[in-house]
This record gives structure tokens, C-alpha cells and sequence, in this order.
């Protein structure tokens, strides 16, 4: 058998190379050459792409550039929160639901369920609820509790009116990874830890955790790139109003305010914002994957 996959290995999996280096690969070297250029979208400053040739002039352009900084520290202090909001919640649902009994598939539904809508929507929706529902129930005559009211409206409110709502969208789908983690745990261990007089916490601290780290080494894998790409949702929830600019949103933004349109300039913001995301993304499978032998 291993003979046969060894035969067929290049002939099967030579076409997804060939697509994944035409559709990812290619058009990452290009724009990581385009970073060093003026690029201008149509065309090349100076008529080519060697003669517009700036070297580091773009990146150190965009670390001086005020507007990138927040975006970059918005965005990191965002995905903090989240991934930690996110993970929790998830792995609240998924213990909760072993208690659901037979409903357990009804749960599972509906709690994946705000998953499947697209950021745009999830965005517009939760618009309407932070500036109808939030400002009635916490505003003037409601609750009474200043900081849940506009939260569009300030920087460090909509921080948590993102957290609230990715939290929402994703925490199912955690859900789903950490119910099968949990399923994959014997039972024996648990019956062994009451013997030894184990209370519940005792468990989820020795056991479950432990036991769990393969599952939360993805779903934090997940979270963070989610997090650390988020779009849709930071255009339909503020478009940036108010400082609210995540690094997506500000690559995007530096196309449309500069005049001509700074390709360049947004293309090295892009290389950055990827070397960004591979260095957090590296360094959390490493360390939790170095859990998972410990457990």
C-alpha cells in the first residue's frame, strides 16, 4: 500500500500545487516585490517597476505613519480579548452541553447557527442592536450604564462591541471542536480522579485541560487569525469612525485616501500585517503544542 501512495503521491497532488502556486504564491511574491516600488496600481512611477524601485522607504513610511500604529495596536489589543472572550465561551457551551441529554443536537444547531452569516450582516445587525437595543435597555430611563450605551461612538467602547459580537459569531463553532476533544477523553479518568476523592474543579484542572490541549491549540490557531484578519465586521459596525481602524481596514483605507492610490504604501502594510499574523500564529502552535506533550 505504502508502495502504491508513493507511485501516485506527485501525479495526484501535483495539480493543487500548481493552483495553490498560481493563486497564493505567485501573487505573494509579486506584491512582496511591489512592497519596494511606487506602485500606483495602473502604473509604476518613473514608467517601470525597476526604474520606481524605493527600497524601505514604504515600510519606514507606514511605522511612521500615526494611523498604522493605532490600527496595529487596536487590532492587537482586540484579538487579546477576544481569543481569550472567544476560547471561554466556547468551552463553557461545550461542558454545558454535556448536560443537555438527548437536546444536545438541538443545541449544538443552534448555537453554530450565528457562524454561517457573513460578516457584512453579522455587522449591520449588531449595529442596530448597539444603537437601538444597548442605548434603550442601558441608556437614559433603562439601566442606566453609561459605557454599554453608543458604543459605536468611542474607540474603546466599540473594542468591546467587537469582542461582544465575534464572540457571539464564533464561540459555536469553538464549541463544536472542543465537544469533540472532550468526547475523545476517557471516562475511566474521571471515575479514577473520584476515587482519589477529586472534586470537580480537580478534574477540569488535571484532567479535562490537560486532555484538552490538541483541541485548544486549534481553536486559538482559529481565533487569532480570524481575529487578527477582521473586515467585514469593523467596516459594517463603524467603517473606521471614531479610531476604531483594524489593520485590514486601514490597508484598505490607504488605497482610497491617497491620491494617486498608494498601492505600494498598502502593499508593504500588508506584508507586515502577514509577517504579523505568522510570528503570534508560530509561536502559539508552539507553545501549545509543547502542552500537548506535557499532558
Amino acid at each position: 500500500m505504502s508502495g502504491y501512495y508513493k507511485k501516485w503521491f506527485w501525479p495526484l497532488a501535483l495539480p493543487g500545487l500548481i493552483l495553490f502556486a498560481a493563486v497564493v504564491l505567485v501573487p505573494f511574491l509579486i506584491g512582496l516585490f511591489y512592497s519596494f516600488t511606487s506602485w500606483r496600481g495602473t502604473y509604476f512611477v518613473g514608467g517601470s517597476a525597476w526604474s520606481s524601485f524605493v527600497g524601505l522607504d514604504n515600510y519606514t513610511r507606514i511605522f511612521q505613519s500615526r494611523q498604522f500604529l493605532h490600527a496595529l495596536l487596536y487590532t492587537l489589543e482586540f484579538t487579546a480579548l477576544a481569543v481569550i472572550s472567544i476560547s471561554a465561551a466556547g468551552l463553557l457551551l461545550a461542558l454545558l452541553l454535556d448536560y443537555a441529554g438527548k437536546r444536545v443536537a438541538l443545541f449544538r444547531t443552534v448555537f453554530f447557527l450565528p457562524n454561517l452569516l457573513g460578516g457584512l450582516a453579522l455587522g449591520f445587525i449588531w449595529q442596530f442592536i448597539f444603537q437601538n437595543v444597548f442605548n434603550r435597555m442601558f441608556g437614559e430611563g433603562g439601566l442606566n450604564i453609561e459605557f454599554l450605551t453608543n458604543m459605536t461612538q468611542d474607540s474603546t467602547k466599540n473594542l468591546f462591541a467587537l469582542v461582544i459580537m465575534v464572540t457571539w459569531q464564533m464561540a459555536g463553532y469553538m464549541m463544536i471542536i472542543f465537544v469533540a476533544g472532550l468526547n475523545n477523553i476517557p471516562r475511566d479518568l474521571y471515575e479514577a480522579g473520584s476515587l482519589d476523592g477529586a472534586n470537580a474543579w480537580t478534574k477540569f484542572r488535571y484532567i479535562t485541560l490537560p486532555m484538552l490541549m490538541p483541541s485548544i491549540t486549534i481553536v486559538l490557531f482559529l481565533t487569532l487569525a480570524s481575529c487578527l484578519k477582521l473586515l467585514d465586521q469593523n467596516v459594517a459596525l463603524t467603517n473606521g469612525s471614531f479610531n476604531t481602524s483594524m489593520l485590514s481596514l486601514q490597508i484598505l483605507r490607504t488605497v482610497r485616501y491617497t491620491q494617486p492610490p498608494d498601492y505600494g504604501q498598502a502593499q508593504a502594510q500588508a506584508v507586515v500585517f502577514f509577517v504579523l499574523v505568522a510570528i503570534i500564529g508560530l509561536i502559539q502552535v508552539y507553545i501549545t503544542k509543547k502542552k500537548e506533550v506535557d499532558a
